[in-house]
């Protein structure tokens, strides 16, 4: 369904380009006797639609209705095909080798292009895999924590450590869901498939909700906080929002090499908040 639709979107768009042509062509030659510049016209029409059509054929059919247009309408015996005298299948000839070579190197242009444009879609989407990869790692060594301290002491410890320990087990296993789906979101990039949830959000809510998790993994690295005092409600999809947020943060315990202290700042200028992670060390 897609492909017929396509293609007859490259059909009207094609079909457009060369009317427009014509028209242009006949207002020209009407009012100002400007016969030369007709080629030209139809060879930019040739451009324009090998630029926004699929594949060879549009360019290289427009290229050949183009040459059949100007000989009929545009060289003299006018409004007839003429295809005999020798500087009128000359001119053909010529005029269809021009169109043909702009229509093919148009075509290939834009498909280096477009090459290039997946090239490094491919490097970014494997990039931002390596960079969420710890946060798979990070639960998943949580959850296998738990449950060996829930294995090997089972008897010896309370009922509300158990339930302590499931809980965190729990919560973890649902951090991990939220990760795979956002995985599974950026396999499908470059589809229109991908939807943001936004939702009005609490500020406060959101940082609290972020700096539980933080220290619950790095319980010894502390995080100085400024948000505004006012109650702020900001329309954003908060799941992928904490995401980025603890990635950030967990990039600086990482990577930020002699860090003393670390900043996570939210400022609200008009209609827009704006995030900041900031350390002191090197990296």
């Amino acid at each position: 369904m897609k492909q017929h639709k396509r293609v007859f979107l490259d059909f009207a768009y094609a079909a457009v380009i060369l009317v427009t042509a014509f028209a242009l062509n006949l207002v020209l030659l009407q009012w100002f006797r400007i016969p030369s510049v007709t080629p030209m016209i139809f060879v930019l029409g040739v451009f324009l639609i090998a630029w926004r059509t699929q594949g060879y054929f549009w360019g290289i059919a427009s290229s050949l209705v183009s040459v059949m247009a100007v000989n009929y309408a545009f060289t003299y015996p006018y409004w007839a095909f003429n295809l005999i005298r020798p500087e009128c299948l000359s001119s053909a000839v010529v005029m269809l080798m021009v169109s043909i070579m702009t229509s093919a190197m148009t075509t290939q242009i834009k498909r280096q292009e477009q090459m290039k444009a997946e090239a490094e879609k491919e490097r970014m989407r494997g990039n931002l895999l390596r960079a969420v990869s710890h946060d798979l790692r990070t639960p998943l060594t949580s959850i296998y924590g738990a449950c060996s301290a829930m294995l090997e002491n089972y008897d010896a410890l309370p009922r509300q450590t158990h339930i302590k320990l499931l809980s965190d087990v729990c919560a973890d296993a649902q951090w991990l869901v939220r990760m795979v789906e956002n995985l599974l979101s950026v396999t499908r990039v470059d589809t229109s498939t991908v939807r943001l949830s936004k939702n009005d959000t609490v500020l406060e809510e959101l940082i609290d909700a972020v700096l539980v998790k933080f220290r619950k993994h790095y319980p010894d690295r502390e995080v100085h906080v400024e948000i505004p005092e006012e109650f702020v409600s900001i329309p954003m999809d908060a799941m992928l929002i904490s995401q980025v947020l603890m990635n950030l943060l967990e990039n600086a315990v990482f990577h930020a090499k002699g860090m003393k202290n670390l900043w996570l700042r939210v400022e609200v200028r008009g209609l827009w908040a704006y995030f900041y992670v900031e350390d002191d060390g090197c990296g």
